[in-house]
């Protein structure tokens, strides 16, 4: 049997430095104001080792504050500020969004502490590779696809146990803006991890990502990690950026039959995600496997927007 090259089974979004903003293009803060933004999401960094320590002694609700109030206040201390449109379901999920930034991570955890899908390199990011490790993040080798059943088995176990779990389906970071003329807004969803979802009955919650520049009022890639970027690189552009905004936009939760096909599915949650902007409270949506058509994702009316304002 020929052996398949690890660049088919590792996704590509095509997004480079082309995509990002030029020089000038985003306002930017002061250096004294960086600084004070880099040495205070350090210390919220240090101070998520003790938050790690406190979970496992806490109750569930506890917990969820606990890890909800951290993932604020870090944001915050980046200078970002975070908008959520809707509501997640009360019972455990599979929460699934586009993945643009590392700050993607903070945005969900700000919105629904829950356990998170991660490639396996963040595992060797300093200090923030221990944190994720200690919060029980699965981690996915992306050079062996025969780890995958595994994997899944893995975030359906804590399904099964009541924890949502979180991943970015998509597989790699896409710009999501529109700074590159040949380049998407966003990629396929892959469908492995959904299956956990439909093996234990859970709903799939397809969480929309967005960053704009309030002083702009335009759709930014600053925060954007892409390709060769480096952590450091990106993180010198958040802090000098100002009035950043990370929307989240919760949609209509995806309800599996428990013969549902996981392509489907990932289709449907893909298009909530993509296609649908804004959109509101959970409803309900079987999928059963469908020869030729993909079940159509419901747009539910509109819901009030909470504003956390995270801004440093």
């Amino acid at each position: 049997m020929t052996a398949v090259p690890h660049d088919l089974w590792r996704p590509s979004s095509g997004c480079d430095d082309g995509c990002l903003p030029a020089a000038g293009e985003v306002p930017t803060v002061s250096v004294a104001r960086r600084v004070l933004r880099l040495v205070a999401a350090l210390g919220m960094l240090l101070a998520g080792i003790a938050v790690v320590l406190l979970l496992p002694v806490l109750p569930t609700r506890e917990r969820q504050a606990l890890v909800s109030g951290w993932a604020r206040a870090t944001a915050r201390a980046f200078g970002v500020r975070l908008v959520v449109r809707g509501r997640l379901p009360r019972r455990r999920a599979l929460l699934v969004a586009n993945h643009v930034s590392w700050l993607d991570v903070l945005a969900v955890l700000a919105v629904a502490p829950t356990r998170m899908v991660a490639k396996r390199e963040i595992r060797a990011w300093p200090l923030v590779g221990l944190l994720a490790a200690a919060a029980g993040t699965v981690f996915v080798d992306r050079d062996r696809p025969r780890a995958l059943p595994t994997t899944v088995g893995r975030v359906a176990d804590a399904l099964r146990a009541g924890r949502s779990v979180a991943v970015f389906p998509e597989g790699t970071t896409w710009c999501a803006g529109d700074s590159a003329a040949d380049c998407r807004p966003g990629g396929g969803f892959r469908p492995a991890t959904f299956q956990a979802a439909i093996d234990t009955g859970s709903p799939v919650v397809p969480l929309r990502l967005s960053y704009r520049c309030d002083a702009t009022g335009t759709t930014t890639t600053a925060t954007a990690f892409l390709g060769a970027d480096t952590l450091l690189r990106s993180v010198a552009r958040v802090v000098a950026a100002r009035d950043l905004v990370v929307s989240v936009t919760i949609a209509a939760a995806l309800h599996p039959a428990r013969d549902a096909d996981r392509r489907l599915l990932a289709r449907a949650a893909e298009s909530a995600v993509h296609l649908v902007p804004t959109v509101g409270a959970v409803t309900r949506a079987r999928l059963r496997p469908v020869p030729t058509a993909t079940p159509a994702v419901a747009a539910p009316p509109p819901v009030a927007e909470q504003e956390l304002d995270l801004a440093a």
